[in-house]
């Protein structure tokens, strides 16, 4: 009998495989396994000459024949359950999408984009994630009450959220910034500046981001002997809408505020024209703090002094952890620090 080689497509060349990647890196066949499935246990040396080796002879993975040998379809979805067009206006989606694709290319993994904001979307997004068609699901944005987090569950479905998943604390994995320590550090930082009436603007209460960044606010207040006055206090919901409009409340009950803490750079971004309408100087007669850093802040006039929301090292972690979780791990928590960036909203 004949054996049939595989070939690379059009060359008629005989298509390279592990043992001749193993070769070329001068490592053992294992060794090239592990480093292709991403798995640990393998020096940062040897991965390097295991990828050189890949891009000499020009190996490429069988996807299907591996699904076949793993019973894993090498896809992971990133599920974000916001409107689809804050994918593309708030620059927090955007990092994070980035990060968590090259974290999947850099282990061989397909990425699978969904948006689940609407009853329909998450109808479909729980028949398609829960079919098999995933290994495991990046959960971006969820909501306290959400159906669809208690539908995965009981798929038993992997996943990883961006963000605490509130009363899912125990059963679902997460990375997570700091959130109140670093609303705090923005609020230390305007009573450093010798402000009193601080204002803020929080993200939406059923989310993990929105709840943490409300209560470091208050917790440096308390801790500072100043008192939490509900009129000082405007919800929005993570869009520049809420938060112009959330500005626009807070000066007509609180006419008298100094400083604003609001929860997110977009949202910060729609108080300046807001306040400058009202013939309020920043920072002269308002300083105002934002959270995450992006590449938003530094752009505005003034700059905005903001809390620097590491989404980058999230990213990683994220996928990281999901491949713990999908090879059986047990869930955890990850909290990754924050840190304040001093520019012109708020200056030291």
């Amino acid at each position: 009998m004949i054996p049939i080689v595989p070939t690379s497509p059009g060359t008629g060349r005989k298509r390279p495989t592990i043992r001749d990647v193993a070769r070329e890196a001068g490592v053992s066949y294992a060794t090239v396994s592990r480093v292709l499935n991403g798995r640990e246990w393998v020096s940062p040396e040897a991965v390097r000459s295991v990828r050189d080796a890949i891009a000499r002879t020009g190996y490429t993975a069988n996807q299907h024949a591996r699904s076949l040998a793993t019973g894993r379809s090498g896809s992971i979805a990133f599920l974000l359950t916001e409107p689809q067009h804050l994918l593309f206006s708030d620059p927090n989606f955007s990092v994070l999408l980035r990060g968590v694709a090259q974290s999947l290319s850099d282990r061989e993994l397909t990425l699978i984009l969904m948006i689940a904001a609407t009853p329909d979307e998450r109808g479909r997004a729980v028949s398609y994630l829960s079919g098999g068609h995933v290994d495991g699901v990046l959960l971006v944005s969820p909501h306290a009450g959400d159906p669809l987090l208690r539908q995965l569950v009981q798929a038993e479905v992997p996943i990883v959220a961006c963000g605490r998943v509130l009363g899912f604390e125990q059963v679902i994995s997460s990375v997570a910034a700091d959130d109140r320590s670093g609303g705090r550090s923005a609020v230390e930082h305007l009573i450093a500046a010798g402000c009193r009436r601080i204002a803020t603007i929080t993200g939406p209460q059923d989310t993990s981001g929105g709840v943490d960044r409300l209560q470091g606010y208050t917790d440096a207040l308390l801790a500072h002997g100043l008192e939490i006055e509900p009129a000082r206090i405007a919800h929005g919901d993570w869009s520049r809408e809420s938060g112009a409009a959330a500005m626009r409340a807070l000066l007509s009950q609180a006419p008298d505020l100094d400083a604003v803490f609001v929860a997110s750079d977009a949202m910060a971004a729609a108080t300046l024209p807001v306040l400058r309408e009202a013939g309020r100087d920043v920072p002269g007669d308002v300083r105002i703090v934002g959270f995450d850093d992006s590449g938003l802040a530094a752009t505005l006039d003034p700059p905005l002094t903001t809390v620097h929301h590491p989404l980058e090292r999230i990213a990683e972690e994220m996928v990281r952890l999901l491949t713990d979780v999908v090879a059986g791990r047990t869930p955890l928590s990850i909290t990754v620090p924050t840190t304040l960036v001093l520019r012109s909203s708020s200056p030291a």
